[in-house]
């Protein structure tokens, strides 16, 4: 830990610029966490996330989305791949706001087949899509895939829609966040160094469980740290921790450092 790191400030949500961009920020992180976490997680081979995109033009069906974020592919033709509404499996989750899934996709007869090809070269079968929605906002779509024609069970399934929930909640607090009117932050004071190591973990998504796994503590001890850090931040929830720590610069300045024991 360096004397710099410690007197960093958050962001000024007085500047709405700088607040769209502390959003983004989170949205990213939130987004790609989630594509990661279906493959480690849910033991999907691939992960993606498609985000909602204004329309480009006119010529043809409107792009409702893009793939933006993936974990687990081989190829790249399903990266940054636009989405037409209502096209292949997560154009109609998009459409119709519900999750879905088909056991092959390529043989499926209830999809559009606009995206067989980027599909064939990652050679994925089995599918699962879950859209991020919440008061009537969709976010988001989130993929599960598998290169094998297996049917999606119970446990995978509901195991995928927790996952979306929580990245969904946390979106939601971003945008509200960015909505929020603005208000002076108190001035930042000395993080310790085990305050900024469960601080840098909170950040990109995990949760207090998570975190005292990874770090030999109790749940108790590392909700005291997260408290610790809002109130020096002068934060008042995890997603504005959130932001504060990476628009700050405090969760990249200590990503190559070690993180602790893991399990």
């Amino acid at each position: 830990m360096t004397r710099a790191a410690d007197s960093l400030t958050p962001a000024h949500p007085d500047d709405p610029g700088l607040a769209a961009r502390a959003a983004e920020l989170v949205r990213d992180a939130v987004l790609g966490d989630l594509a990661r976490r279906v493959v480690t997680e849910c033991g999907a081979d691939v992960g993606l996330v498609g985000v909602p995109e204004p329309p480009a033009g006119r010529r043809g069906r409107d792009v409702a989305m893009v793939l933006r974020h993936w974990a687990g592919t081989r190829a790249d033709l399903l990266h940054d791949r636009p989405v037409p509404t209502g096209t292949g499996l997560g154009g109609r989750a998009l459409a119709v706001r519900a999750p879905s899934w088909v056991p092959d996709y390529r043989a499926a007869t209830t999809i559009s087949h606009d995206h067989d090809a980027a599909v064939s070269a990652e050679d994925l079968y089995a599918m699962l899509t879950v859209p991020l929605l919440h008061g009537g906002t969709v976010y988001g779509v989130v993929y599960a895939s598998m290169r094998a024609v297996v049917p999606f069970g119970d446990v995978r399934i509901a195991a995928v829609g927790r996952l979306a929930a929580t990245a969904t909640r946390a979106l939601s607090g971003a945008a509200a966040w960015q909505a929020a009117p603005p208000r002076r932050v108190v001035p930042v004071r000395p993080l310790t160094p085990r305050e900024h190591e469960v601080l840098r973990w909170a950040a990109t998504g995990r949760t207090n469980p998570e975190i005292a796994a990874r770090l030999g503590l109790t749940c108790n001890t590392v909700t005291g740290y997260l408290k610790s850090a809002m109130h020096k931040l002068g934060v008042r929830n995890r997603t504005e921790l959130a932001l504060a720590a990476r628009e700050s610069g405090l969760v990249d300045q200590y990503a190559d450092q070690p993180a602790g024991p893991t399990p």
